[in-house]
């Protein structure tokens, strides 16, 4: 039994192996590597000047396809309208108003906190340092990744100090146009 355990284990770590995840902060890009080659490409929005996406490498430790942020959200009142778009659960409520967690579909956390998911990409680092992907991309990803495989986070948004490049060669080939072959 305890064998049959272990070679489970030793496949998943091998399957986990096979794919993994570049992003790099300044271009504002995600890569999915399959064996270290490219094969597809994502805009993303990383974290902002006070909420860092932090650099460099890590492993996915959790997956949650209906992810809800417990921290930030927004408060809609009674009706169900938006009162505060980029509101933090501790904020005050008015009456009769809520707060409504974000939805953080297909989440990949990558480190405590922080992880990859589809969400609004503005055109720039606009997160509290989680890496939103256009949810197409993301769910792509998600199915392409497991808990094991490798994220490299590189470079900087400008404010703070680079971190190196990993040592892979960067990604040449583009992405699949529409929807990935193997994504149903």
């Amino acid at each position: 039994m305890a064998l049959l355990v272990m070679v489970s284990l030793v496949n998943r770590a091998q399957a986990a192996s096979d794919f993994s995840v570049e992003i790099d902060l300044q271009e504002q890009r995600a890569y999915l590597l399959h064996y270290g080659r490219m094969i597809l490409e994502s805009p993303v929005s990383t974290g902002r000047a006070k909420y860092r996406t932090p650099t460099g490498r890590f492993e996915i430790i959790e997956k949650d396809m209906d992810h809800h942020s417990s921290l930030y959200g927004k408060i809609v009142d009674a009706k169900g309208q938006t009162i505060v778009a980029d509101a933090d659960a501790d904020m005050p409520l008015p009456p009769g108003a809520k707060f409504v967690n974000a939805p953080m579909h297909y989440f990949m956390r990558f480190t405590e906190g922080i992880g990859m998911h589809a969400g609004y990409l503005p055109g720039y680092a606009a997160s509290h340092g989680c890496v939103r992907m256009p949810a197409q991309f993301a769910a792509a990803f998600y199915q392409s990744l497991e808990v094991g495989s490798v994220v490299t986070v590189f470079g900087t948004t400008g404010n703070g100090r680079p971190a190196p490049a990993p040592p892979a060669a960067r990604p040449t080939a583009r992405s699949w146009p529409g929807t990935p072959p193997w994504f149903h």
